[in-house]
């Protein structure tokens, strides 16, 4: 009898492709709350989730669950201590999205020295003038700041430095000095990064002592002149003290992909100020991103189910 991979919302063909090729059965959800995935799990070996949130109630009601598999990076909407008591394997997709999140940043970066965004939309009312009055700056010798040198942030560093010139400093408290890419000049503290850069980038994961972690103090750092990106995970920025500082125009402006409370109201202030460019949380929806994680983490699933070791576990279930 086949294994059974429930996917509570649908992927692209990539990785369901792969899990049917290996011979397993795959059982699309009904929905992503707690109560439908509870009960979409009693008959299945696997969850391929991602957005959805998997609580330990989940896990629990998953009597056959050996493996979920991760379609993306972060894991905070996995109870992966839960899953670890009860002898689940949690995977991830590490490998799949870092070049398309990156490209974004880098998009960022150029739009916000532009002013792309609100240039845009005065020239398409008529105002030609717009030229005149706001000028843009280059990129060539500005100082590239980032908070969290994985995998995304040093191609970040790459693309900035080799592509656009950039100087490049950072801030990882697990990256050492001779461990980083050679384009990073690499800080002993964040408020270095802070206090010299023209533009911040985040790039650390939403836990326990991150969230929450970037707020006034680091915001008043900041040149009045620089800007700050945040393409992570919004739970890491106080919001509100944030958004103080853009009215205030204390600081030059924002590009934000990710946000406190996603999605956001409708009402958010930060979709009022013209400083500041929004994204709905898409930096890694690419097509090639999405059939990358799709097919790691499908890969992640099969490895588990057939007895070998994950290439990208986050966990080590003790049972």
């Amino acid at each position: 009898m086949a294994y059974k991979v429930l996917i509570p919302q649908d992927i692209t063909a990539a990785g369901k492709n792969y899990l049917l090729e290996k011979g397993y059965e795959i059982k699309m959800g009904s929905g992503i709350t707690t109560e439908a995935i509870s009960k979409d799990v009693a008959d299945c070996d696997a969850i391929l989730v991602r957005t959805a949130q998997i609580p330990a109630e989940v896990l629990k009601a998953g009597k056959k669950l050996k493996v979920i598999g991760r379609h993306g990076i972060g894991v905070d909407n996995i109870d992966v201590e839960a899953a670890t008591e009860l002898g689940i394997y949690v995977t991830y997709a590490p490998l799949s999205n870092a070049n398309s999140v990156a490209e974004h940043v880098i998009g960022f970066i150029v739009a916000l020295a532009r002013n792309m965004v609100r240039v845009d939309r005065e020239f398409r009312s008529g105002d030609f003038e717009i030229r005149n009055r706001v000028k843009g700056t280059d990129l060539e010798g500005k100082v590239l700041g980032l908070i969290g040198l994985g995998r995304i942030g040093t191609m970040v560093a790459r693309k900035a430095a080799l592509g656009l010139g950039m100087k490049v400093i950072g801030y990882d408290p697990y990256v050492k000095k001779d461990q980083s890419a050679k384009e990073i000049e690499v800080m002993d503290k964040w408020d270095s990064v802070f206090q010299n850069s023209d533009f911040i980038s985040l790039h650390m994961p939403a836990t326990k002592e991150t969230k929450g972690s970037v707020g006034k103090k680091e915001f008043e750092m900041m040149k009045p002149q620089a800007y700050f990106i945040n393409a992570a995970r919004g739970e890491v920025v106080n919001e509100a003290e944030l958004i103080e500082v853009l009215q205030q125009k204390k600081i030059a402006g924002a590009a934000l992909d990710v946000f406190e409370k996603e999605p956001p109201e409708k009402d958010n202030p930060l979709f009022k100020l013209d400083n500041v460019i929004v994204t709905p949380h898409n930096a890694a929806l690419t097509q090639e991103s999405m059939d990358r994680m799709g097919l790691h983490a499908a890969i992640g699933i099969d490895e588990v189910l057939s007895g070998k070791k994950p290439s990208w576990p986050v966990n080590t279930p003790k049972i």
